[in-house]
């Protein structure tokens, strides 16, 4: 319910689906959200590699989700900084459906468990950096973030 509430400005008419509220499915924003959590947290369960090493090599990040992806990640701070001055908290839930997004489409266009020890180190960074901001996203709205679904 918090989601949905926060979607909307303090200026604006209030239009609440309770059917779309119960959906488990991608027509519900927090399930798409949340969901999106718990599948990063089981692509990193999965990775013999815990903790993706702090010299990863980025530049093999190339693909167009990937950029997206990444792009959009490095938004969340000013978002939050502008959210503090501006108040405009629908700001929130927007951003972390955008990011959910990008990181679902990533993940259909691109296998993160691979071969290719450079490249899925460096997405395993990619992917623990979505579930920090993710996570972040939640827990200022005050949801939680499931790591299965």
């Amino acid at each position: 319910f918090r989601f949905f509430m926060l979607q909307y400005s303090a200026n604006s008419h209030l239009d609440f689906d309770l059917d779309q509220a119960k959906e488990r499915s991608e027509k519900n924003p927090v399930f798409y959200v949340q969901y999106a959590c718990a599948r990063i947290h089981g692509i990193l369960a999965k990775s013999e590699i815990r903790n993706p090493k702090s010299e990863t090599n980025l530049k093999v990040l190339i693909h167009p989700t990937e950029l997206a992806l990444i792009k959009q990640l490095i938004k969340f701070p000013d978002l939050v900084g502008e959210i503090s001055q501006d108040y405009q908290v629908q700001k929130l839930p927007f951003y972390a459906i955008g990011l959910a997004d990008r990181f679902h489409n990533f993940y259909e266009k691109c296998r993160v468990i691979s071969k290719d020890n450079q490249k899925q180190q460096a997405r395993l960074a990619l992917i623990s950096a979505c579930q920090i901001v993710l996570k972040n996203c939640l827990a200022l709205m005050g949801i939680s973030a499931p790591e299965k679904m």
